[in-house]
């Protein structure tokens, strides 16, 4: 008798469902060029503030709110303090990338997780925790952020852990409906016949076939943090001085967008940019993780 074989096991000439993925993603250009965007921006974001000719919280009394001058180093000018935009941008890009990634993971471990046992386990377990979830989607969400940072102090940190517990309601809805799903496939029987325990099942089988969709939304979880982050600091709520963000200066820029308008093209241009690559790659990751597209 020949052996049974799960679909999804083998796609095409005996390539894996990740390794279709992949190639199929390799073959999508604009996915592939959000990928070599996002890593320069990265890269220049974590190396440029030390190769930079200014540091980013250096003043320079006689170079207060200059355009551009590559021949003094101010390659986007100054801010009204004398500070080197140019430095200011990658150290902010520093902190959104920061922001967006951490929060990210802190919604990833909640939201999974919690999906993945509302989902299996179902019955009054899934009816209790997700109308918590329901609860606290009727809460404005930048009114519990902003409320978390007023109350715990403008930390950095905090705002990592503000941002993820309170995004993780989407990601959570995601895994459920996932897990109601996967828990009545044949392999999730064979566990229990095996005598697998609820835990080792969520662990082993649950999760690791959730994957897929999961990481198509953590591509755009991320510019959907970097955005909030953005806005909080936009309201003076995030990163406070001589730290800054893109939010931070996007936010001073508007302020003088008239007569110092380098102050907020170069930052809003970054932002703008990043958020762009990261869509164009959830896309691509949507595209080649859905096997109906094979």
């Amino acid at each position: 008798m020949a052996e049974a074989r799960n679909p999804w096991a083998t796609i095409g000439r005996g390539r894996s469902l990740w390794a279709d993925a992949v190639s199929r993603l390799l073959r999508n250009p604009a996915a592939m060029l959000s990928i070599l965007v996002l890593l320069g921006m990265a890269g220049l974001c974590v190396i440029g503030p030390y190769l930079a000719p200014h540091a980013y919280d250096a003043v320079d009394w006689d170079a207060i709110s200059s355009p551009p001058d590559f021949a003094r180093g101010y390659y986007f000018g100054t801010d009204d303090n004398g500070r080197d935009l140019f430095s200011r941008t990658l150290e902010g890009g520093r902190i959104s990338l920061l922001v967006g990634l951490a929060a990210t993971c802190v919604s990833l471990v909640i939201g999974v997780a919690w999906g993945a046992i509302a989902g299996f386990l179902g019955g009054r377990v899934d009816a209790v925790m997700m109308r918590l979830v329901d609860i606290l989607y009727a809460l404005p969400f930048m009114f519990l952020v902003i409320l978390l940072t007023v109350f715990f102090g403008r930390n950095i940190v905090l705002l990592f852990v503000a941002l993820g517990a309170i995004c993780w309601l989407d990601m959570a809805r995601i895994v459920r409906g996932q897990a109601l799903s996967l828990k009545q496939r044949e392999f999730v029987e064979a566990a229990r016949a095996g005598g697998a325990t609820q835990a080792a099942i969520i662990r082993r089988h649950i999760i690791p076939n959730t994957l897929g969709p999961v990481i198509v939304y953590v591509t755009l979880t991320v510019p959907t943090m970097i955005l909030a982050e953005s806005f909080i600091s936009f309201l003076g709520l995030g990163v406070q001085e001589p730290m800054t963000s893109w939010g931070v200066l996007i936010a001073d820029g508007a302020r003088r967008m008239e007569t110092e308008p380098w102050a907020l093209i170069f930052p809003a241009a970054f932002l703008a940019v990043t958020l762009l690559c990261f869509n164009l790659l959830g896309d691509g990751l949507r595209d080649a993780l859905d096997p109906a597209e094979r």
